[in-house]
């Protein structure tokens, strides 16, 4: 986020308006972002790569690779902003730049994965992953009226924050079975499962070794686990990042309990306004995810400290 300093001569946003600016770049104008369905955007992406991988691209984003479309990343001094008035949010005087800033990514992508789930009052849900999407969708399912939520991590200080700051039930499967301690606690299933780990991190020794030998290039043993514990025509919803192909996936589990899993990234510009006036009323405040502020300059040693759970770094408030 920041303010506006130059502009192009068709941007209708005026200099000096103080904006957040999503994460995904849409154009506004295919029939994608017609559609409401930014990440799917037909035009910021030319990546010859993603299309071939995927079929089709999907949208460019800030600071993630020539696979979507090599953009520099945001957290820069200045950022040049491709379609300004798509993807620019202007945010108004009572909401602090601390809580504003979540709205790029983390607050409208933990939303879009309980939207995914379709999280709704009196549901059981279960969060695999209690990193900043975890937490804040675990919030999330608690703002959307979910009866209970669990949280699932190895990492105990993050586990705590769950507890302690959200009041929802955790489950650290360093120290306990994942499953066996979901049966007991919701006998019928889950209704909601969602994936907030995603695949960069294998547990069994057999996906470990899948992953040394290049025989896959992303885990689903996380997946795997969401299915096994969602009640028959349950919900999986799949937030995290899965780059490639997986081994051992479970499509039977899938087929067989008539479940319905969904992934994708999220579209921003859909949900912005809506996660804004929940910002403005209270009812949503991103602020106890805050657990480091610091200045740009701290930034690379802080990725090696945030990768290794290392500090109780959950996430980070940065300014020039």
């Amino acid at each position: 986020m920041g303010i506006i300093e130059e502009k192009g001569s068709s941007v209708q946003l005026p200099l000096g308006t103080r904006v957040v600016v999503a994460f995904d770049i849409a154009c506004g104008f295919c029939d994608r972002c017609k559609a409401g369905e930014f990440t799917g955007c037909e035009t910021t992406n030319p990546s010859r790569v993603a299309e071939e991988m995927f079929g089709h691209a999907l949208c460019g984003v800030f600071g993630y690779g020539h696979l979507v479309g090599g953009y520099w990343g945001g957290q820069a001094e200045f950022v040049r902003v491709p379609f300004a008035d798509v993807n620019c949010l202007p945010i108004p005087d009572d909401v602090p730049d601390d809580k504003a800033l979540f709205l790029s990514d983390v607050i409208c992508t933990a939303y879009h994965a309980c939207e995914m789930g379709e999280v709704k009052p009196g549901d059981s849900v279960g969060i695999w992953g209690m990193g900043p999407i975890g937490l804040a969708a675990a919030r999330w399912a608690q703002v959307l009226g979910a009866r209970r939520v669990i949280g699932i991590s190895g990492t105990e200080d993050r586990l705590d924050i769950a507890r302690e700051k959200l009041g929802i039930d955790v489950i650290d499967y360093t120290k306990q079975d994942v499953l066996k301690t979901i049966k007991e606690w919701e006998p019928k299933g889950l209704d909601v499962c969602i994936d907030a780990a995603g695949f960069r991190f294998a547990k069994g020794m057999l996906h470990k070794l899948q992953r040394a030998l290049m025989l896959e290039t992303d885990t689903p043993e996380i997946i795997a686990e969401c299915c096994t514990a969602a009640r028959q025509y349950g919900k999986v919803s799949v937030i995290a990042d899965y780059a490639g192909k997986a081994n051992n996936f479970p499509i039977g589990t899938i087929g067989m309990k008539h479940l319905r899993l969904e992934s994708g990234q999220s579209p921003t510009q859909r949900i912005w306004k809506m996660a804004l006036e929940k910002l403005r009323t209270g009812e949503y405040d991103p602020s106890f995810l805050v657990t480091h502020h610091m200045r740009l300059s701290d930034v690379p040693a802080a990725y090696k400290t945030f990768y290794n759970h290392e500090d109780g770094m959950i996430k980070i408030f940065v300014r020039p």
